[in-house]
């Protein structure tokens, strides 16, 4: 199986922890790239700033909370670009508010869930991550 590329945009270590946790006890094969802020998720998409030999994720895991540019703005300006906004952008936030879900609906998240606080939770999370976007969910080649 070719592994899978993931942009994993979130500033908290614990989470950060809990994602790579959850996706190894999935055995998914992947390669995940961290991301602190949105400024430096967007400098990884663009192949900015020391990214210019990043990999194209295949899908993007995105916090709204994060230090320089929030989840929102960083949402909006990968589904404003061409180049980007094919790749998927699923929000993993700790936030249950109405007007978060509806405001990323509306900027095209490709999906939202709200963040489980323990690993046995956050695993299900992602092994339904893993079986949606890379068993059922045909997704283009990206370069």
């Amino acid at each position: 199986m070719i592994p899978v590329n993931i942009l994993l945009v979130e500033d908290n270590p614990g989470d950060v922890f809990l994602t790579k946790e959850a996706f190894a006890k999935a055995k998914i094969s992947n390669n995940i790239h961290v991301a602190k802020d949105g400024e430096e998720a967007l400098q990884y998409l663009k192949r900015e700033s020391g990214y210019e030999d990043a990999t194209r994720p295949d899908i993007v895991l995105l916090d709204l909370n994060l230090p320089k540019m929030d989840g929102r703005e960083v949402l909006h300006r990968i589904k404003s670009d061409s180049e980007l906004r094919s790749i998927p952008v699923v929000i993993l936030s700790g936030s249950e508010a109405e007007q978060d879900i509806l405001k990323t609906y509306n900027l095209h998240a490709s999906s939202y869930i709200v963040k489980p606080i323990d690993l046995d939770q956050f695993s299900r999370v992602v092994s339904a991550i893993e079986n949606f976007w890379f068993t059922i969910v045909v997704l283009p080649h990206q370069d």
